[in-house]
């Protein structure tokens, strides 16, 4: 076994390149646009290195020996994936590849993400989009394992090993459908709220655990008829009159303007809450994954200016 103790230049390998495929140190020399005694030097130093003969000197140039036409398959190997990385990590910094990861629950995906994303495909096609849909604390968890680059989160949440930012704050209420029109009439307190079956998000939900603390901060608990994991399934059994949904009021804008739902107003007000960005704290984003938060902030804007 040959232990080599000496570092070898990347280059020494790319001047013995040139070299073994035009024959000739001069030409060598030319094409690489250094001096004729580099390149004598770089072979050299290779092969003193090396301790093998890789070129035979004839009158004319050079030709390969043994040794050296073994190494050179592995040389052109190396630089053709060498120029491989190269050409990917051109792609990946012109978003003409690379992957978007995304994670957010599905209400966030549906009216916040979705415009940004549309804008994000419709832009650089090559860049493959992977969003799934997820709680809180499950998108807390994915980024921690780097499953994903982005989370979009309801707010707050303390981590060390994220870095989170505030996106926009919501405001939540409940609601009904023409069944129960009339409660909507005038204010209820919250006792006389828990007295209509309730339809709200499934227990480990950050929205679930919110309207939970806002009933015991009135000293309440209220027996929940239904829990889904969907938006879109709680305002179906809404507007059918099964009771009164707890929602984000930006998700519903549309169904209470066509009178399809109705707000409930209670006495004791329900607080703001706020939606965040997480992302790994001390990491790099991937290009994709930067570009896409520039253009989630463009629209952020955009709309606000509306």
């Amino acid at each position: 076994m040959i232990y080599i103790n000496r570092m070898i230049s990347t280059e020494w390998y790319r001047i013995f390149l040139a070299t073994a495929k035009l024959g000739n140190l001069t030409k060598a020399a030319q094409e690489l646009h250094i001096t004729q005694p580099s390149v004598s030097y770089a072979i050299k130093q290779l092969e003193s290195t090396l301790a093998v003969k890789l070129f035979d000197r004839l009158p004319k140039g050079v030709s390969l020996t043994t040794e050296g036409r073994e190494l050179l398959d592995y040389v052109e190997k190396s630089f053709a994936l060498l120029e491989a990385g190269e050409h990917k990590l051109r792609a990946l910094k012109d978003l003409a590849s690379g992957e978007l990861r995304i994670g957010a629950s599905g209400p966030m995906i549906k009216h916040l993400i979705l415009p940004a994303l549309d804008r994000m495909r419709a832009d650089y096609p090559g860049i493959r989009i992977r969003l799934s849909q997820g709680s809180t604390p499950d998108i807390r968890q994915r980024l921690k394992s780097g499953e994903l680059d982005i989370g979009f989160v309801h707010l707050p949440l303390t981590d060390p090993e994220l870095t989170v930012t505030q996106l926009q704050t919501v405001q939540d209420c409940f609601v009904v459908g023409h069944a129960y029109r009339e409660l909507a009439a005038s204010p209820m307190t919250a006792l006389e709220l828990t007295r209509v079956p309730l339809l709200l998000y499934s227990p480990g939900s950050s929205t679930r655990r919110f309207v939970d603390q806002w009933l015991a901060s009135h000293g309440l608990s209220a027996e929940v008829d239904i829990e889904l994991n969907s938006l879109d399934m709680l305002i179906e059994l809404a507007e059918r009159g099964y009771g009164a949904a707890f929602l984000t009021r930006a998700y519903v804008e549309s169904q209470l303007e066509e009178g399809r739902l109705f707000e409930l107003q209670v006495k004791e007000p329900i607080p703001p809450r706020s939606v965040g960005i997480a992302i790994r704290a001390e990491q790099s984003l991937p290009v994709a994954a930067e570009r896409f938060l520039a253009m989630l902030g463009s629209g952020s804007e955009d709309s606000e200016r509306t």
